[in-house]
């Protein structure tokens, strides 16, 4: 098996173990993020009923960012989904690293979200 194979793999049963403990609640989504390349998503997603109530990512026009696959342009969209999902009504998530190290962009992500009011 290729490398990048092996990799796919991998990061698959992390995402699935992940996925096993961390389910989103009406009262507690789930907020799940997604890596890649040049880019990065993220949602908060009710799982029960199957919705996603928030979503940003550094493909949103609204966002300004010379560069899209950088820190910095992670800490924007972790603003943005705060601000988004307090305007949904959103305090508190489940945070889904999808399989992903915490750090890097999925740490500046996750502790700009923070900054911006969701608690997790």
């Amino acid at each position: 098996m290729d490398r990048q194979k092996q990799k796919h793999v991998r990061r698959s049963r992390r995402r699935t173990g992940i996925r096993k403990r961390v389910i989103g609640t009406p009262t507690r989504p789930r907020m799940s993020v997604y890596r890649s390349l040049n880019h990065i998503y993220v949602q908060v997603v009710d799982d029960l009923a199957g919705t996603t109530l928030a979503a940003a990512s550094t493909r949103d026009k609204g966002l300004s960012a010379d560069a899209t696959g950088n820190v910095s342009a992670a800490q924007a969209v972790g603003e943005v989904i705060a601000e988004r999902a307090s305007a949904a009504g959103i305090k508190a998530v489940a945070f889904d690293r999808g399989g992903f190290r915490y750090h890097g962009r999925v740490k500046a992500l996750g502790d700009a979200a923070r900054k911006g009011g969701l608690e997790f």
